[in-house]
C-alpha cells in the first residue's frame, strides 16, 4: 500500500524542506520493521522546486494471521483472502504514526521556523477503501481544507458491466501545515476503511482526541468518524463525544470578530478560552489568593496555568468524574513534573453539590464554566456546599452570557454553546443570582466582563468575584446587573 506527499516551493520555503519536517533525509531509503510488515520511506523526487515523499508499506500476510491482527469474519478464509496487503487501511495509518510520528506532533527541532507553516500539499492514495461510497471521501476531507478528487476503481476494467469496486484513487490538494495533513490521514484512513485491524481500548480515545481534537470537534461528520474510529464501541464513543463536545465548546467561543487592521498591521483576536483563564488568574491575584481549589477542573487546563505561577502555593483540582481526573494527570504529565511543582498539586474526586470538609479553609474556590452544567434545582446545593460550608475567602465564578450567543455564526438561533449546558444566563439573570448568593452567605460581589464587551450584548463570558465580608475592611458591596461594584 502506498501514500505520497508532494510539496512545491513557496516565497519563504524550498520544496526540499519537506525532508526536515518528516525527519527523513531525501537522499536515503529508510526501512522500518513493524508488527504488520515493513514500512519504507523514500523520495521519488527532491529539489528546491518540487519534493515528493513516499510511504510504502509491505504487509506480511502470514504475520497478520499469526498475530491475529486481522479480524475478518466474512467467510472462513477471510483472514487469508483479504485486501490488507494492497489497500490503504488502518495499517497504513499505524505505519504513518510510527515512521512520521514527530512530524505528526508538529515538531521540527532542526528547523523550528518550519513548524506550523502552511505548505502547498498534494497527497495521493491510489487504493483507498471507501466503506460507504466514494463520495464519503469528499464528505470527510473537504470540510477540513482539502480539494478532493476521488475516482472509483473498476472491479475489472475489462468487464465494465461488473461496475465499480469499493476502492478509490484519491488525490487531495490543499495549503496547510504538514502536521495537520498527517493528522487528517492518521484518523481518516481507518475511518474510510471501516475495518480497523487492532483492538480498541481507552488509549484509542486519547489518540483520537489528541490527533483530531483541533478539527474533529466541529467536523460535520464527527459522529461517523468517532464511531468508526472506535469500532462502534459505545463506552469509548461516549467518552470521545464528551471530550470533543468540550473542545467544540471552546472552539465555538474562540470565534472572534474579524481581526482589526491598524495601519499595515493586523491585530489577531485572542481566543476566549485564554481570555477567560487570564481573567480568573487576575481575580485570584487581586484577592492575594495562594491556596486555590479549581472545582470542576475537567482535564486540567486551568490547573496548568495555576501551577505555572509559584505564587499559588497549593492547588487542588476537583472533579466529579474520575475519567476527567485521569486525563488531567496525563495532560499535566505528572510523572515528568518537577517534584517542587508536583508537591503543590492535589487531584481529588468530589462533587460541587455536596459538602466536602477537605475543601474548607482555602483562599479561593474557582467555578470556571461549571454552574451552567447543573440542573437549576441543584444550584442551591452548590451554593450551600461552596458558600455555606467551604466558605473560602474568595469565590470566582465564570459562565457564558446568553445574550452574546447571536455573535457565534455556527450556533443555531436559541441554542446553547454546549450540549451539556442546562441553562445559560443573561447579564441580568447572572447579576441577580450573584447578588442573592452574596447577601445570603455574607459575601460582597463584583461582576466583570470577559472578552470583547459589546455595547449592546455585553461580553461573551461573565465573571463574578465574591469576597467574604467578614474578612474585608471596606465592608460589603453589591454588583449591578451591568457589572462592577455598586
Amino acid at each position: 500500500m502506498l501514500l505520497t506527499i508532494t510539496t512545491t516551493a513557496t516565497r519563504t520555503t524550498v520544496a526540499s524542506d519537506l525532508g526536515y519536517l518528516l525527519h527523513k533525509h531525501p537522499d536515503r531509503v529508510q526501512s522500518f520493521e513493524l508488527p504488520v510488515g515493513t514500512a519504507h520511506v523514500f523520495y521519488p523526487e527532491s529539489d528546491e522546486q518540487r519534493c515528493t515523499a513516499a510511504l510504502l508499506l509491505e504487509v506480511d500476510p502470514v504475520g497478520i494471521v499469526r498475530g491475529k491482527r486481522f479480524g475478518g469474519d466474512g467467510f472462513a478464509l477471510a483472514q487469508y483472502v483479504n485486501d490488507r496487503p494492497y489497500a490503504a487501511s488502518s495499517m497504513l495509518a499505524v505505519a504513518l504514526g510510527k515512521v512520521w510520528g514527530t512530524a505528526l506532533k508538529g515538531r521540527c527541532p532542526a528547523r523550528p521556523d518550519l513548524e506550523g507553516v502552511a505548505l502547498p500539499l498534494t497527497v495521493t492514495v491510489p487504493a483507498l477503501p471507501c466503506s460507504g461510497g466514494v463520495e464519503l471521501v469528499e464528505r470527510l476531507f473537504a470540510p477540513i481544507g482539502w480539494q478532493v478528487r476521488a475516482d472509483a476503481v473498476a472491479l475489472d476494467p475489462e468487464v465494465p458491466r461488473w461496475g465499480d469496486s469499493r476502492y478509490a484513487d484519491v488525490t487531495l490538494t490543499g495549503t496547510l501545515p504538514l502536521a495537520d495533513a498527517l493528522s487528517h490521514l492518521y484518523v481518516l484512513l481507518p475511518v474510510l476503511d471501516g475495518a480497523k485491524h487492532y483492538w480498541v481500548s481507552t488509549d484509542e480515545v486519547d489518540k483520537l482526541v489528541r490527533n483530531a481534537g483541533a478539527w474533529l470537534a466541529s467536523h460535520p461528520e464527527r459522529d461517523l468518524v468517532t464511531r468508526r474510529y472506535l469500532k462502534h464501541q459505545g463506552v469509548f464513543v461516549a467518552e470521545a463525544t464528551e471530550r470533543l463536545d468540550a473542545l467544540d465548546d471552546v472552539a465555538a467561543e474562540s470565534q472572534q470578530p474579524e481581526p482589526t487592521v491598524v495601519g499595515d498591521e493586523v491585530e489577531s483576536a485572542t481566543p476566549l478560552v485564554r481570555l477567560r483563564s487570564a481573567a480568573v488568574l487576575a481575580a485570584l491575584r487581586d484577592t492575594a489568593s495562594h491556596r486555590v481549589v479549581d472545582l470542576g477542573c475537567g482535564e486540567g487546563a486551568l490547573l496548568r496555568e495555576l501551577l505555572a505561577d509559584p505564587a499559588f502555593t497549593e492547588v487542588v483540582g476537583v472533579d466529579v468524574a474520575a475519567g476527567a481526573l485521569e486525563r488531567a494527570e496525563r495532560r499535566l504529565a505528572l510523572e515528568r513534573m518537577p517534584d517542587s511543582v508536583r508537591a503543590r498539586l492535589t487531584l481529588r474526586q468530589s462533587s460541587a453539590t455536596y459538602r466536602d470538609r477537605a475543601l474548607e479553609g482555602f483562599d479561593a474556590i474557582v467555578l470556571m464554566e461549571v454552574v451552567e452544567h447543573l440542573d437549576p434545582d441543584r444550584l442551591p446545593a452548590l451554593e450551600r456546599s461552596v458558600f455555606g460550608h467551604a466558605r473560602p475567602a474568595s469565590v470566582v465564578v465564570t459562565t457564558p452570557n446568553a445574550e452574546f450567543n447571536v455573535r457565534y455564526e455556527r450556533l443555531a438561533a436559541g441554542a446553547m454553546r454546549h450540549l451539556d449546558h442546562r441553562f445559560e444566563w443573561t447579564r441580568t439573570e447572572f447579576g441577580q443570582w450573584a447578588t442573592a448568593v452574596a447577601e445570603t452567605h455574607g459575601y460582597a460581589v463584583e461582576l466583570r466582563p470577559v472578552g470583547e464587551n459589546d455595547p449592546e450584548l455585553g461580553s461573551p463570558t461573565q465573571l463574578a468575584l465574591f469576597r467574604r465580608v467578614d474578612l474585608r475592611r471596606d465592608g460589603p458591596a453589591h454588583a449591578t446587573a451591568e457589572g462592577g461594584a455598586a
